[in-house]
């Protein structure tokens, strides 16, 4: 059996502050993260490299959360999408799940609840690893 790869997460949030605390609190966890600022970044980075999730800021200049999930989407059809808002909207939470959404969370995040929803979204990818 060989060593497990670590979840590989995609972090967006044009909030600097909640970016580098996030990524933070999931790199300690044993994730790797790759925190973006933008979208745009965070799209260019999905195009070279794979990710496990795509955790997102779902009001964002630039590019908010769901035009981001849509662009993801169409890059890997199978990435666990997890919209984070300061700002909880009932037609923003269904758009988001239309679209294939794994999860919609107010803000502030309470990490214990990521952490499980994370296990959740790559469940399927610890057990293939661990059958190797």
């Amino acid at each position: 059996m060989r060593d497990m790869e670590p979840v590989k997460i995609v972090l967006v949030d044009d909030d600097e502050g909640i970016c580098d605390s996030l990524a933070k609190i999931l790199t300690k966890k044993g994730y790797h993260v790759a925190p973006f600022v933008s979208g745009m970044k965070a799209l260019k980075s999905m195009k070279k490299s794979s990710y496990d999730i795509l955790l997102t800021d779902l009001k964002m200049p630039e590019m908010n959360g769901i035009e981001l999930l849509k662009e993801a989407r169409a890059i890997d059809p199978e990435l666990g999408v997890i919209i984070m808002t300061g700002f909880g909207e009932i037609t923003s939470y269904l758009e988001a799940m239309d679209l294939g959404a794994a999860e919609y969370l107010n803000k502030p995040i309470k990490s214990h609840e990521l952490e499980l929803i994370i296990k959740k979204l790559t469940k399927g990818k610890e057990e293939s690893l661990e059958t190797c």
